[in-house]
């Protein structure tokens, strides 16, 4: 595991420097190493894509054609966009499906891309990108020398298999305190097998090759200096990272006053100090809980109506807070149409309304976020998944703001875990009971009270 002192308890002082450090030493093991796989952990907004964009073109630079395996055809449409703006004259082949709209047709647009459902129309060329689930189909080609896995995290371990033989080495980049890889059958007959092919990549990778070179990215480029350190606390113990800003780098602002309601007092504390708690009575609610959906989608209506701004290290200037910029977080997908109707009763349209699972991998400036146990009777062993709390809470670039109803603590307190106990399964930690802890006790500095229906 590389080391270097922004992840070990001691500042650094220039962020860029130890990222770069942390960068060089990743490539000169992916071009110059002998093992079959190196592995990158990397925490919210750490520049995932730029490393896997940056990987591919020395790779090519050195006469290495090479194959990327991405989990969605959005994250390899990105991916072909990265490298044709980096580097134009690249010729990058995008495999795609047989289906009616398989791809960005942005893409056709690009002289260098050449676009094929079937992998012997792409060979020769110097960058080769698709799914994992389409890779899976390739056959009867001559395997690439490289690879490279994007969120492999999120790639499960059965998927993984299935394209193994495709490449010779690897490079897996990928987050570990995101979500797990989705399943849609029971896994428990699996549990703790070291071919478990619900497990994600990178740990079946590693527990059947645990000398690989593992490294790990130390800043994060998104999570302002408010959020970074509680979000590394809570969910990355043993990697560690820092912000890449510090607190005067980043400033929310409005240029409409308050007007004293529980959604204008919690958006005022989230633009002072880039978190805010919206804390409504204790109650038990059904999921699609009517009055946290309204306060979540009267939080959003405020936030445009006061003519939020931000500044960064991006822009001097103001940069107005558009609804592009804007995302809501939820659990479940009911509560996301819930929200989304109740901001079209607002008049508000192209804010991004979606669960913690769709929302991976993306950016905003502020984010809104129904907190996952808020109302609930009992703390399941899905509203406690840490990754799905870590998404939620590391989306933002300047705030996040959590509606919640009172007594989630209490609710966490009285319903420890009952899951059982399975022989041979690493545990995760932290585990989401510890996680929600801590982050609640830190909302907790930065809460306001407020019964809907009252100021």
């Amino acid at each position: 595991m590389t080391s270097d002192s922004a992840v070990n308890g001691r500042p650094v002082s220039d962020p860029g420097a130890a990222a770069a450090r942390a960068t060089a030493g990743i490539l000169h093991d992916t071009l110059h190493g002998s093992a079959r796989g190196v592995v990158v952990d990397s925490p919210p907004g750490a520049g995932k894509s730029t490393l896997v964009v940056r990987a591919a073109l020395e790779l090519a630079a050195a006469g290495r054609p090479l194959m990327i395996v991405a989990q969605t055809n959005a994250q390899v449409d990105d991916l072909v966009l990265r490298l044709a703006r980096k580097e134009p004259g690249l010729p990058v082949g995008r495999l795609h499906s047989n289906d009616s709209d398989p791809y960005d047709k942005a893409l056709d647009d690009l002289d260098n891309v050449r676009t094929s459902a079937k992998a012997g129309d792409l060979a020769g060329l110097d960058v080769v990108i698709s799914t994992a689930a389409k890779w899976a189909h390739v056959q009867g080609v001559e395997p690439w020398q490289h690879a490279i896995v994007d969120e492999a995290y999120q790639m499960r371990s059965d998927a993984l298999l299935a394209v193994a033989g495709l490449f010779e080495r690897a490079l897996f980049v990928g987050d570990p305190g995101q979500l797990d890889p989705f399943t849609i059958v029971g896994s428990e007959q699996w549990a703790g097998l070291s071919y478990d092919p619900s497990a994600s990549a990178v740990s079946t990778l590693l527990a059947h090759n645990p000398d690989l070179p593992q490294h790990r990215l130390p800043v994060s480029w998104r999570l302002p200096a408010s959020a970074a350190p509680l979000v590394s606390d809570a969910f990355y113990p043993y990697t560690p990272f820092r912000s890449g800003t510090v607190a005067d780098d980043r400033r929310l602002a409005f240029g409409v006053p308050s007007d004293g309601s529980g959604p204008d007092r919690v958006l005022d504390e989230a633009a002072e100090s880039g978190w805010g708690l919206l804390e409504l009575p204790a109650r038990h609610t059904p999921r699609t809980d009517p009055e946290a959906v309204r306060a979540v989608a009267l939080v959003v209506r405020r936030l445009l109506d006061r003519g939020g701004a931000a500044v960064s290290e991006q822009s001097a200037e103001a940069v107005p807070l558009t609804v592009g910029r804007i995302a809501v977080g939820t659990a479940h997908r009911d509560q996301a149409a819930a929200v989304r109707a109740a901001l079209t009763e607002l008049g508000v349209a192209g804010v991004t309304v979606d669960t913690a699972n769709r929302l991976q991998g993306r950016e905003y400036d502020v984010t809104v976020v129904l907190h996952p146990l808020s109302g609930r009777p009992d703390a399941t062993a899905f509203h406690l998944e840490t990754g799905r709390l870590c998404v939620l809470a590391s989306r933002h670039r300047h705030a996040c703001i959590v509606v919640c109803r009172e007594g989630v603590s209490d609710l966490l307190d009285e319903h420890p875990s009952t899951e059982p106990v399975q022989l041979g399964v690493t545990v995760k930690f932290p585990d989401g009971w510890e996680a929600n802890h801590a982050v609640l006790a830190h909302l907790a500095e930065h809460r306001v009270r407020w019964e809907p229906g009252t100021a």
